[in-house]
């Protein structure tokens, strides 16, 4: 489905049961809606879930130039506006979970439970200086050039080789990525800066991470944002690298069900 917001066509999809509260997953660089289909089975009896691709990601339109946090908070501000939702639960890996706090921030009026996930709040120098060289990449050669580095980022090796079938739907979704929207998305991470934000955070809050993360979110990093937010928690999911919910999506889908349902 789609629907302009903010100016921008954006692709979403609906799961789940009408009048049941609103969870709201968000994606990082690279990842399109499809990446959190194995959360959708355990959520879609007791909530009404929604799913939506990044513009210049997955379905949703492709614009030029810089993407800026601001920007995509507009984004799904707006989208929420467009389909009647009021307040929602806020769900976010990567990128999506590194937004999700600034928006939870500035307007916490929309957001019920906050759960980033292997994510960071402020860019710092070691981890901004590979982005600009994937973007030379792409450049150079195209979305294809990136597709091994980023499987190889994303999940342990023991994992990648147990589980071609999974790690090929994977390839797909990054090879379908527009190049302007891994341009742009990679122009608002470096931007990143929401650390002073975090004790402004009034939703309950849980932060989680891969065990096996070691770039993205570490464990490390997501305690000492927890440990930022007031009353929030961190828990670590085993047996999963840096998107946690497809290396051990039973581990994920018990801590995301055990936080929004109680």
């Amino acid at each position: 489905m789609h629907v302009t917001a903010n100016g921008v066509r954006i692709n979403y999809a609906l799961d789940g049961r009408e009048g049941r509260p609103w969870v709201t997953f968000v994606t990082g660089i690279a990842n399109d809606l499809t990446m959190w289909d194995g959360q959708v089975p355990p959520l879609a009896d007791g909530f009404r879930i929604l799913r939506y691709d990044f513009r210049g990601h997955g379905g949703s339109e492709a614009t030029a130039g810089d993407y800026s946090f601001p920007m995509l908070i507009g984004d799904l501000l707006a989208l929420w506006d467009a389909l009647g939702i009021r307040q929602t639960h806020l769900v976010g890996l990567g990128l999506g979970g590194a937004m999700i706090q600034g928006l939870a921030a500035d307007h916490p009026e929309r957001v019920l439970k906050l759960m980033p996930v292997c994510c960071r709040a402020d860019m710092v120098p070691d981890f901004a200086a590979m982005w600009p060289k994937f973007i030379e990449t792409v450049k150079q050669h195209g979305m294809e050039a990136m597709v091994e580095p980023t499987v190889q980022r994303w999940f342990t090796a023991d994992f990648r080789e147990a589980n071609p079938e999974i790690i090929e739907g994977v390839r797909r979704m990054i090879r379908g990525t527009n190049p302007l929207g891994y341009y742009g998305l990679i122009a608002a991470f470096l931007s990143l800066k929401f650390g002073d934000k975090l004790p402004g955070i009034k939703s309950p809050t849980l932060f989680v991470s891969g065990a096996d993360d070691h770039l993205g979110g570490p464990p490390p990093i997501m305690q000492g944002l927890a440990d930022r937010v007031p009353g929030a928690r961190h828990i670590s999911v085993p047996d999963a690298a840096h998107i946690c919910n497809l290396q051990n999506p039973a581990g994920f889908n018990a801590v995301l069900t055990g936080f929004l349902r109680n």
